[in-house]
This record gives structure tokens, C-alpha cells and sequence, in this order.
């Protein structure tokens, strides 16, 4: 796995888990009672942006470790999830014949 597919894995883990922790905890103005003129009563009070990037960063980068280690060691690749033979066979070049 070269750099950038590590950088990317890591993004697509991280926003994954972000849209899992988003609505964790959250208190919602029409769950307080106290709906801000012009909000929508489903918008959070307190949103806690900061507690839950370091959340998402934390569960992403303990999930990154484990899908990129089983990807450079060898567990599994791409090729193993090709359930419907669509992916060609690789030529193997044949040097001096």
C-alpha cells in the first residue's frame, strides 16, 4: 500500500466513523425545550465539535491500523473480493522465450 492509499483509507475510515459518532449524546433544542428563533428544533444545544473529532480520530485510527495491517501483511487483497471474476487474471512475462 503506497502513501496516498494509506492517506485515503485513513479519510474514508475517519468521515465513516465521524457520521457513526455525530449523533451520539447529542441534545437536540426540541429535546431541551428552548428552540432558538429561526433554528430548526432538531439542531443540536451543544454540539461538542472539538470532543467528537477526537473521538472519531481515536476509533479511526485504531481501525486504520487494523484494515491497513491485514492489507500489507498480506490477509487478504483485492482480488479476494472479486466474487464475480470481472477482474482479469495477471499476465506472468515469460523473459527470454
Amino acid at each position: 500500500m503506497g502513501i496516498t492509499s494509506a492517506i485515503v483509507l485513513f479519510a474514508v475510515i475517519w468521515f465513516l466513523t465521524l457520521f457513526i459518532v455525530l449523533p451520539l449524546r447529542l441534545q437536540t433544542q426540541g429535546d431541551v425545550g428552548k428552540i432558538e428563533l429561526g433554528t430548526h428544533a432538531g439542531s443540536p444545544v451543544n454540539p461538542q465539535m472539538k470532543k467528537r473529532f477526537l473521538v472519531t480520530t481515536a476509533v479511526a485510527v485504531v481501525l486504520w491500523a487494523i484494515i491497513a495491517g491485514s492489507i500489507i501483511s498480506g490477509a487478504f487483497a483485492v482480488r479476494d473480493f472479486d466474487w464475480f471474476n470481472r477482474m482479469a487474471t495477471p499476465e506472468v512475462s515469460q523473459i527470454g522465450g
